[in-house]
């Protein structure tokens, strides 16, 4: 029995081959280049240029056959892909039907088109809002505010505002929340070619080891390279995505040079093939393959066709034995090709199919008229100006033009009539596919549409053209990345049936999508020339604002959807989409008012309601977001981000044990979502499980190391823990990645401030300010660090002018008082304090601070009532009960040995727990000890203060706290001297020489 022979394909492409006439030498040299040892070629891209119908499309073909012939992998990109990820899902499929899958690519590709759906639907329950993502630079505006404790004054020590960092924190993490499941899915989303391409090159790679060659086909560049070019040249020459394999060739064909503006630089790599009409002897020979051996019938075919190989072969194709078989001479060449086509429903066939864009079999039977000749489709295929790929074909360029031409000439009726049908068979098929939605959703559902539109404009340009502008908005609104595709089918529209005004229109839009923002550029020009009713240019102005969103112009936004409510005034999606933008400039009480309008006006699904509870949440109204957010779960119990920001909202009321159950159950169903791990290790933190917290920082870092916020979240629990040397390892990472991240610079500022290098505190603080100028919390912690060095003049202007950036800020009054205290200028201290505590009466820390300013001015009685009140408000603080005692001694009364003793008590119940001892404490209760005269226990207390290596800062306070006490408490003189030399021996070697000169001062 004989073994398996070819099959009639292979022979069909071998008969093809042999008999391919002309383009030898750009053959031989691409097989040549094949032949020879990948490493030793200098020129991998061959661009293949000339004019339509030269055969650029032709040798391609064959190029890719000598490939193949090679054991190449191959793939063939032309108009059809709008994108570069459109590029490279065609290739991969290619790469598949050859047995060399891409598979890590196709897993990532196959995700990001799920997370891309989400997005887009805007239906994607707590994943996050449809559309662009919140920009990371309103992350970087938003600041942790937490300043140390500092051991024994009180008014710096009480300059920790539970309210700042909390709301802080809160708007934090708020921000973060808004993304769409993970770091990954939401760069993914964001920058596809970032993340999809170093996977689609390292797949490349794999095939290429197992391939003498990988050949990549771009046909048609002259419409795909404005779109491939700057993509395609960093994969080719760059490192930016990673490394191209050495057998990877890639050939381009297109009318033109490649664009200078990419290539100028690389003409050396290039093998350009540039092509010409065929040499006389070449179509001779051409028409001796088919058999046309008539002198006269070979002259009348050479004029007819002006030598382009295309029309040289469509006319041979008949094999004419006389001239009087082509035609006049005069005639078109398309006229030449049906006048000798005999038989009436091959002719017929032939023309009708022109009209399609693309065809397949089902299209073919509807563009042809007479049910017999529906079996010609296979016959269709095998013309010379038929372009073939994956099961749909369409005509060479050249010949669908001249076709369409000689139609619209002949019978301009029977041209609208058969556009028509057309139309009408498109718009049935979407019929078919409407779920009820109105089909936009689904992309087969969309394909018909555009098929419909173009053959409407085909039929009646004049009447079809504004119901083709307003198609725009649905696309921008559910398939962006397809715009593009339907302008140039306006583009070929226009070209097609002649309408002036649809080629303007494809113009300027063309132009609006070569824009930075595509989609607003696109929109605006729709809302400036086109003749939209109000219901179209409410959406116009919705997408439009949308857009604004994705690119953090939230007035802009605002403004957008203020202008679709004006001319609709009870859209729901016109109030989601202002409400977002008020939710993103923190104008949370406009956000839920627009929010509870969109629910009101029928919008009440789930991403409006988790949007409500975050807003809620930011807020600071805690029962209304748990109710929103619960009914977010109820509708989707997968809702990870939902389950995350209810977590968030559990930790912030103090429902911890309820808050890691959410985080527990959102990071099962998104373990790899870097910053519900991040928030987890925040609650953990809270509970006193710092080594758990610790460990999901760890995790965050190692899921996102390319992203700042996971070092610094991680810096920042290191920086809360007193760990500085790990806090500025990851504030350096986190400033490596994003050196303008202003919060994480100032974080870093407060980090060196904390170990007394000033220097560099000011300079990061000085640098943060510089991106944010508005910044109050950090003008204040800048204010604080020149506080520290004994810049205290410089200090109160950063104070005031924090001050004037938010006047109803306790803190910042207390911080200016402080430095007043400290200049002796105690008038103007108290005043600060009395605004202080005109803004929050019950503030424990403002009332010991003004205390402690009136002891230092002698005023003992309204010190002492301060106190009290003090300890009211926050009991069991050892430094408010050290003050209340210095202040009893000089009224002489007996009750100041209780509240020594009571220091005593409370620092050494805190350093018996397991918890490092903290050098605030230890201050304390050196200046207990030294109070009471114990000079030995006083000396051990300073040791172990000493031990924890505080920084000069700290060191300062202490020795200031000490000089005050010898004002009340003369006898203790012998022993606070003592204490203050060894403190100033500790002072760092980087101690501003202004400030050791101030801590000298025997003075208060």
């Amino acid at each position: 029995m004989a073994g398996q022979g070819l099959s009639r394909q292979e022979l069909i492409r071998r008969q093809r081959r042999n008999g391919f006439v002309g383009r030898r030498g750009e053959l031989a040299s691409f097989r040549d280049a094949l032949q020879r040892p990948s490493e030793e070629l200098t020129q991998f891209l061959f661009h293949i240029r000339g004019p339509g119908g030269v055969g650029k499309s032709t040798l391609v073909r064959q190029l890719e056959s000598a490939a193949h012939e090679a054991r190449a992998v191959t793939a063939y990109v032309d108009e059809s892909v709008t994108g570069v990820v459109e590029a490279m899902t065609a290739i991969g499929a290619q790469f598949a039907q050859q047995g060399t899958p891409l598979k890590r690519f196709d897993k990532l590709l196959a995700t990001y088109q799920q997370r891309r759906h989400e997005a887009d639907a805007g239906a994607a329950v707590g994943q996050g809002p449809p559309g662009p993502s919140p920009s990371t630079a309103i992350v970087s505006r938003v600041g942790l505010v937490g300043m140390g404790m500092i051991p024994g004054v009180g008014a710096i020590t009480g300059a920790l505002d539970p309210n700042q960092v909390a709301a802080g924190a809160e708007q934090l993490r708020g921000m973060l929340s808004a993304r769409l499941r993970s770091y990954d899915d939401v760069q993914l989303v964001l920058s596809p070619l970032q993340v999809l391409t170093p996977v689609f090159l390292q797949d490349l790679a794999e095939a290429a080891s197992r391939r003498p060659w990988v050949v990549l086909f771009f046909d048609t560049y002259e419409r795909t390279g404005p779109l491939l070019d700057d993509w395609l040249r960093d994969v080719l020459v760059s490192e930016r995505y990673g490394e191209l394999p050495a057998n990877v060739l890639v050939v381009t064909a297109g009318q033109a040079r490649l664009d200078p503006k990419y290539w100028s630089d690389w003409h050396d790599l290039v093998v350009d093939l540039p092509l010409e009409p065929f040499t006389e002897a070449e179509a001779r020979q051409l028409l001796a393959a088919k058999n046309v051996t008539d002198e006269r019938t070979i002259e009348v075919i050479l004029h007819l066709s002006g030598r382009l190989p295309l029309l040289v072969s469509t006319l041979a194709e008949a094999r004419p034995v006389d001239a009087a078989d082509v035609g006049d001479p005069s005639g078109t060449a398309v006229e030449r090709f049906l006048k000798w086509e005999t038989e009436p429903a091959r002719r017929e066939a032939a023309l009708a199919c022109a009209l399609p864009q693309e065809l397949d079999e089902d299209v073919f039977c509807a563009a042809v008229d007479d049910p017999e000749a529906r079996e010609l489709y296979g016959w269709l295929r095998s013309m010379p100006f038929v372009i073939d790929r994956a099961g749909r074909c369409h005509y060479h360029e050249v010949v669908r033009t001249a076709m369409l031409r000689l139609q619209r000439q002949r019978s301009p009726s029977r041209w609208q009539e058969q556009h028509t049908r057309l139309a009408d068979t498109f718009r049935e098929w979407q019929v078919r596919l409407d779920d009820g939605t109105g089909g936009w959703k689904d992309e087969r559902w969309r394909a018909f549409r555009l098929q419909e539109i173009y053959h409407r404009l085909c039929a009646d340009p004049n009447t079809a053209l504004p119901r083709a502008l307003h198609d725009l908005l649905y696309v921008q609104d559910h398939d962006p990345a397809a715009l593009r595709r339907w302008v140039q089918m306006l583009t070929r529209a226009s070209r097609d049936v002649g309408a002036r005004e649809v080629r303007e229109w494809a113009e300027h839009l063309l132009t609006a999508l070569d824009a930075p923002q595509p989609g607003a550029a696109a929109m605006t020009l729709l809302l400036s020339r086109a003749t939209l009713d109000p219901a179209g240019r409410a959406y116009a102005y919705r997408l439009r604002g949308w857009e604004h969103i994705g690119t953090d112009e939230y007035d802009r936004a605002v403004a957008d959807c203020t202008a679709a409510l004006a001319l609709e005034p009870e859209s729901a999606p016109a109030y989601r989409g202002r409400g977002f933008a008020y939710h993103l400039t923190g104008r949370l009480e406009e956000a839920l008012a627009d929010f509870d309008r969109s629910i009101e006006y029928g919008l009440r699904d789930a991403w409006v309601l988790a949007r409500r509870g975050e807003t809620y949440r930011l807020w600071g109204r805690y029962a209304e977001a748990l109710a929103d957010f619960d009914c977010v779960v109820d509708i989707d119990p997968e809702a990870a981000w939902t389950i995350a920001s209810r977590g968030q909202t559990y930790g912030a009321v103090g429902r911890y044990a309820e808050a890691l159950a959410d985080f527990d159950r959102a990071i099962e169903l998104e373990p790899d979502s870097a910053w519900m791990i991040v928030e987890r290790g925040h609650v953990l933190e809270s509970t006193g499980r710092l080594e758990e917290a610790l460990a999901d920082f760890d995790r965050a870092v190692q899921i996102a190391p390319g992203v700042a916020w996971t070092f610094a979240g991680r810096g920042e629990a290191y920086r809360l823990r007193g760990r500085y040397t790990e806090a500025l390892a990851d504030f350096d990472c986190a400033v490596d990645i994003d050196p303008e991240a202003a919060w994480t610079i100032a974080s870093r500022g407060q980090t060196y401030d904390a170990v007394g290098r000033y220097a560099e505190a000011l300079a990061d603080f000085d640098r943060a300010i510089e991106l944010e100028p508005d910044s109050a919390w950090m003008i204040v912690e800048r204010g604080s660090v020149l506080e520290s060095t004994g810049g205290y003049t410089e200090a109160l202007v950063e104070f005031g002018r924090a001050i004037e950036l938010r006047p109803g800020r306790a803190v910042d009054f207390r911080y200016r008082s402080q430095v007043y205290r400290l200049l002796g200028q105690y008038e103007e201290a108290l005043a600060d304090v009395a605004c202080a505590l005109d803004i929050d009466p019950d503030n424990g820390w403002s009332l010991a601070g003004r205390g402690l300013i009136y002891r230092l001015m002698g005023r003992y009685e309204e010190a002492s009532a301060d106190f009290d009140r003090a300890f009211d408000v926050t009991p069991g603080n050892c430094w408010f009960h050290y003050e209340k005692a210095v202040v009893l001694h000089a009224l002489g009364d007996p009750e100041r040995d209780g509240h020594l003793a009571r220091v005593v008590e409370l620092v050494r119940a805190a350093l018996s727990e397991e918890a490092p001892a903290e050098i605030a404490d230890l201050g304390n209760l050196v200046l207990a000890y030294s109070a009471m005269l114990q000079r030995e226990e006083a000396e051990r207390a300073l040791d172990d203060f000493l031990s924890l290596g505080p920084p000069a800062g700290r060191i300062g306070e202490l020795m200031i706290a000490l000089a005050t006490q010898v004002r009340v408490i003369p006898e203790a003189g012998g022993n606070v001297a003592l204490l203050r030399r060894r403190l100033e021996d500790a002072l760092p070697e980087s101690t501003p020489p202004a400030l050791r000169e101030l801590l000298r001062r025997d003075r208060g």
